[in-house]
């Protein structure tokens, strides 16, 4: 079978890409696919232009409303370009992975899927998806983060369409000027904090490690080793972590005096939404309550630790990736590209307001005429990518748990990380074995 080969040439490790730049390459233009020629030498290389296979027609899946709207423009452009019908159907990005599952087998599956960077583990274990065709063209002109959360063990596997962090929100009415370090805004916060009155400075969710790992990445501690693939080495119990959690209690005990269990999202938002909040820490999900609120608000990026870092919000990346089970690999894969395309994920932030990790579209207008969205795709440059691999579901109960320790006791913070670290090996000793 065609999918076979191609397989096997990904498999070889010698596939390249031509760069293109990151400006002028029109959607159309592929770029040019490297493979070894046959004969003489393992160092020659072939390039080959990547065509629709004869009578190709093609299955998507993404998400429904404006994103599905989305697929179907770009299915109508690349159609007009190469002649291959698409059909775009509706199943959520992370629905999309167990559909699959069942549907692959049967070839009733997507050629092309929307899926979550978080899953891409998983899909590759279970034999869903084949490589990206274009590893070099998106090392070059994407953002590292989106590129790192798409890949498996060093390969890439995503084309990333849409990236998604969390920021700083602001009340422009009761904050005259954004403060570039946490040393300048706990000074702010703790002159408006007042308990009494349900008054905070600074509000996020601490027990949250979806959100705290901010601060432990930032001041140098880490999940997993090798940019998060080698889950038997962790960062999670080193100094930078531990300072973390010391920094934690910092703002508690300045901006925050209240216990997990009472700091919850829904309580954020009424506060900030009632101007009783200075600043807090979420993501694009909550701009539409604070707008409905006629909340006064911006949004800027994460101000800067006291060690001079930025701190190092958890992103995720969706992205579109090729079914293993497709009878159409180069045409799918040519699908893939022409959406992520500097010209289609422009008409993609245009229709559904997601951030495109394109960095040719960092310096967009379109963009940077809307300073709330620009400010968390500022952010997303020092954004990690959260890991991918199957043994990261085994990190947020105890991490979690770790930090709501940290935040509502006075137990020793290194004993804390320590005991929760213990916990997350023999848990993914169980699962290896």
């Amino acid at each position: 079978m065609k999918i076979k080969r191609i397989i096997n040439v990904l498999a070889t490790g010698v596939l390249s890409v031509g760069i293109l730049a990151a400006c002028s390459a029109p959607p159309q233009s592929a770029p040019p696919v490297s493979s070894p020629a046959e004969g003489d030498g393992d160092n020659e290389v072939v390039e080959y232009e990547i065509t629709p296979e004869e009578g190709a027609e093609l299955l998507v899946w993404d998400n429904g409303d404006t994103h599905r709207e989305w697929a179907e423009y770009v299915a109508e452009k690349f159609t007009e370009e190469y002649g291959v019908p698409v059909t775009v159907e509706e199943v959520g990005h992370t629905d999309a992975p167990g559909v699959l599952q069942t549907d692959g087998p049967a070839g009733l599956g997507a050629d092309v899927f929307a899926g979550a960077h978080d899953h891409a583990g998983n899909m590759d274990a279970a034999g869903l998806i084949i490589e990206n065709f274009f590893p070099e063209y998106y090392e070059e002109n994407f953002m590292e983060a989106a590129v790192l959360g798409t890949s498996v063990d060093d390969t890439l596997y995503g084309y990333p369409y849409a990236i998604e962090t969390y920021a700083l929100y602001y009340n422009k009415d009761l904050v005259d000027e954004v403060p570039e370090t946490f040393e300048e805004l706990l000074k702010l916060s703790k002159d408006f904090t007042n308990v009494r009155t349900d008054h905070y400075g600074i509000m996020f969710e601490p027990g949250n490690y979806y959100f705290t790992h901010t601060f432990l990445g930032g001041y140098g501690g880490y999940v997993f080793g090798e940019d998060n693939t080698d889950p038997s080495v962790t960062g999670l119990n080193n100094e930078g972590a531990v300072r973390s959690g010391e920094f934690l209690r910092e703002i508690r005990e300045v901006s925050l005096p209240l216990n997990t269990e009472d700091i919850t999202g829904d309580v954020i938002g009424t506060l900030f939404n009632e101007n009783q909040v200075m600043f807090r820490i979420s993501g694009p999900w909550d701009i539409n309550a604070h707008t409905d609120a006629e909340v006064n608000f911006g949004v800027a990026p994460l101000p800067l630790l006291s060690n001079g870092e930025n701190p190092t919000s958890f992103s995720g990346v969706k992205g579109y990736f090729v079914s293993a089970y497709t009878e159409y690999p180069e045409a799918a894969a040519l699908y893939a590209q022409f959406a992520t395309s500097e010209e289609m994920l422009e008409k993609r932030f245009e229709m559904t307001g997601e951030l495109p990790p394109h960095l040719a579209l960092l310096e967009s207008d379109v963009i940077l005429d809307d300073p709330i969205l620009s400010a968390f795709l500022e952010q997303a440059q020092y954004a990690q990518p959260m890991p991918n691999i199957p043994e990261m579901q085994i990190v947020w109960g105890p991490m979690g748990d770790a930090f709501i320790s940290i935040w509502n006791t006075d137990r020793d913070v290194q004993d804390i990380l320590d005991s929760a670290v213990e916990q997350i090996s023999e848990s993914i000793d169980v699962l290896n074995n």
